[in-house]
């Protein structure tokens, strides 16, 4: 461990070996906080390469809690975090829209390390109680066509370091793996990140591993579609960039997507949105984000399309209903 230590002090790049080995002593617990904290400060003042994520979620999924949710073809709608944002659960979200919808969904979260909610958050504040038991999983996917999984119980490495991720309040390279550590590697991810270097990243990494993904970043620094400028989605099919005029729902500020100062507040927003009595733009930018995730699984239907059963999913209670049997079976 002494020589990745001090390879990492010289700012020199792990191997994939190297990496594997790393994530693995920090989840024995025999790398010290004060050592973790520099670890992750090193990584925080450079990038972090193919060859290091990699050999992190090796490390991170060899030591997973697997359950098979396979038959379900589901998909994960999740950000990086770490944007110093601090949106709203936007994600959150547009997972139950896709869920009213009918389409199934599978939400890997945790609690927020650099905003004031996170997924789990929101959720534990419905009075869910997060759960590892199969048939609770499948019930809620067959009776609200969402399961949740609170990534501390899947995979102990998130566990071993959320004290420190949360002390240091910045964004991780643990960001960077949250998305890549779904421990029931759902069919289709629809990803938001931070910054455009690591829509590259992620892309060579989905593309080896042949998932079917879609890749989201607003130019100006959100990890999802915040409709408040211009943003990119990658896919399988390509790359574009689009506006949000061209969307029909409009450009808006960065104050109408603000989560608030409190989870309570984050929350009653979450809630809004889904019982239809949010803010135009608070119901917009969860649309577009719920569209593109059903786009990425409907892929021949156009994206005004895709808007449209977004739409509805709220406007006929669809969204409003999954959340309801979620909590009922999850509490």
């Amino acid at each position: 461990m002494k020589h990745i230590l001090l390879k990492l002090l010289d700012y020199h790049y792990l191997s994939r070996e190297e990496s594997r080995e790393l994530l693995t002593a920090i989840v024995s617990g025999d790398v010290p906080e004060t050592q973790l904290s520099s670890i992750i400060t090193i990584f925080l003042m450079r990038s972090i390469s193919v060859d290091e994520v990699l050999g992190f979620r090796e490390a991170l999924m060899e030591m997973r809690l697997f359950i098979d949710l396979s038959d379900y073809k589901a998909i994960d709608i999740v950000g990086t975090g770490g944007d110093g944002k601090n949106t709203f659960n936007i994600s959150t979200a547009a997972s139950f829209v896709v869920a009213g919808a009918g389409y199934p969904v599978v939400k890997h979260g945790n609690y927020g390390a650099t905003s004031v909610s996170g997924s789990s958050n929101a959720m534990e504040r419905q009075g869910v109680k997060f759960t590892t038991n199969k048939d609770v999983l499948r019930k809620s996917l067959d009776e609200a066509s969402i399961a949740y999984l609170h990534a501390p119980l899947f995979s102990p490495a998130l566990k071993a370091v959320a004290p420190t991720r949360k002390s240091l309040s910045v964004r991780t390279f643990f960001n960077v793996l949250g998305p890549l550590v779904n421990p029931v590697e759902p069919e289709y991810q629809l990803l938001g990140v931070y910054n455009l270097s690591l829509s590259r990243l992620y892309r060579y990494i989905y593309q080896a591993n042949k998932k079917k993904f879609s890749i989201v970043h607003s130019m100006d620094g959100y990890d999802e579609i915040s409709l408040t400028g211009d943003f990119k989605v990658i896919s399988n099919y390509g790359e574009h960039l689009y506006q949000p005029e061209e969307l029909g729902l409009g450009k808006i500020k960065e104050e109408d997507i603000y989560g608030g100062e409190s989870i309570e507040e984050a929350v009653f927003i979450f809630n809004n949105v889904l019982k239809g009595n949010a803010t135009i733009a608070q119901t917009n930018v969860v649309i577009a984000n719920a569209a593109f995730a059903i786009q990425l699984i409907e892929y021949t239907k156009s994206i005004e399309e895709c808007i449209a059963i977004a739409k509805g999913s709220i406007e006929s209670k669809g969204a409003l209903r999954s959340l309801n049997k979620f909590i009922e079976i999850n509490s």
